[in-house]
């Protein structure tokens, strides 16, 4: 098998601590399924911006671009401007390189703690896609008598049918090979009536040409609620770039916090690399502490392996990550039992040891 190279851009706070988890947990799974993966380390970040006053230089961009993969820990950091390095660096990377997927299971994990009394793993298990490079986030807006008291400031929301089609495209795909085959379309098609007119038509068309999988439309305030109510109602979920950040932070709630909760930005053509990253923060009040837990970073790079096409490797990374987690007293901090290495080291060796999660394949619910 051909070396895959994989560029690791761990960033700030807790971001290093995570990735170098995900990093053995990978590196074990290489061992035991006969990988060759080759690591590739960018210090990006407030360090490297505050010393070059850079974000991603022009020729760092294109070493990335030539990665099979990209795993990402964190960015942020109180002494760097806000929108620095979040809109500089993540949000410039998803546009240049076209992952216009934002893939998020919310899943939960068997032992795991819910904030939803009586939830169980079977009823919520279920993945988000959020169009990744258009809506709010593209940037198109500005102010009129900045600082003053008329002061007027707009914030477009960018949305192009072949932005929303790619999307909504690839969520009937992912249903296709999953056990329910339903997808739901999250808008508010009744207040924004232009952006949501061009999103239900376009899901209209596309879910006639499949008419094996079942449909639903719900309004994103609605979401909200059923997202807690009742997750079980939903299996795949298309939506805009906005309401998806809202709503998939709502999942990772529901599934036991941000620590636990993973991430893809996908180029599904292959055209340039995907980037997969843990959805909390930099934390920098925690940093070096060994308080953080690695398992949204692990299941970040199960997703990784998966795109890479190393369904297997994937498995045993959720597997590791499931063997583990029950035997946390907490999801993080000093209560968590284990510091963020020991939990590294018990995944890595629990994946080295062969433990399996089960039947269910990480493609038949994930995609590529």
């Amino acid at each position: 098998m051909s070396a895959q190279r994989i560029a690791l851009v761990p960033g700030d706070g807790i971001g290093p601590e995570v990735t170098a988890q995900a990093v053995k947990a990978c590196d074990a799974a290489a061992r035991r399924f006969g990988l060759d993966l080759v690591w590739e380390d960018y210090e990006l970040g407030a360090d490297y911006w505050r010393i070059t006053g850079q974000v991603v230089p022009p020729d760092v961009e294109q070493e990335l671009a030539k990665a099979d993969a990209i795993l990402f820990g964190a960015v942020g950091d109180p002494s760097v401007p806000p929108g620095v390095l979040e809109r500089g660096l993540v949000i410039h990377l998803r546009t240049a390189f076209d992952q216009y997927v934002n893939l998020r299971p919310v899943k939960l994990l068997p032992g795991v703690p819910t904030p939803i009394k009586g939830l169980r793993p079977e009823q919520c298990d279920l993945v988000i896609l959020r169009e990744n490079t258009e809506g709010a986030y593209v940037g198109a807006g500005g102010f009129i008598h900045r600082g003053g008291p008329d002061e007027i400031a707009t914030q477009e929301s960018v949305n192009t049918r072949k932005g929303v089609e790619r999307l909504i495209r690839h969520g009937f795909r992912l249903a296709m090979g999953r056990p329910r085959k339903h997808v739901t379309l999250v808008h508010k098609a009744n207040i924004l009536t232009y952006a949501g007119d061009l999103w239900q038509r376009t899901f209209d068309e596309v879910s006639a040409e499949h008419p094996d999988i079942e449909v639903d439309y719900v309004h994103v305030d609605a979401m909200c609620l059923y997202l807690v109510t009742q997750p079980e109602r939903f299996d795949v979920v298309v939506t805009d770039n906005l309401f998806g950040d809202i709503i998939t932070d709502l999942g990772a709630a529901v599934q036991g916090g941000l620590g636990l909760a993973a991430s893809g930005n996908l180029n599904p053509t292959g055209s340039a690399p995907s980037m997969f990253e843990p959805v909390h923060g930099s934390a920098p009040d925690i940093a070096g502490r060994g308080w953080a837990n690695p398992a949204g970073s692990i299941l970040s790079a199960a997703l990784m392996l998966e795109h890479l096409g190393h369904p297997e490797a994937a498995r045993s990374l959720e597997a590791g990550v499931k063997a583990v987690l029950p035997r946390l007293g907490a999801m993080r901090g000093p209560e968590m039992g284990m510091s963020t290495e020991d939990f590294g080291d018990a995944v890595a060796a629990a994946i080295s040891e062969g433990v399996e999660s089960g039947s269910d394949p990480l493609p038949a619910r994930y995609g590529r």
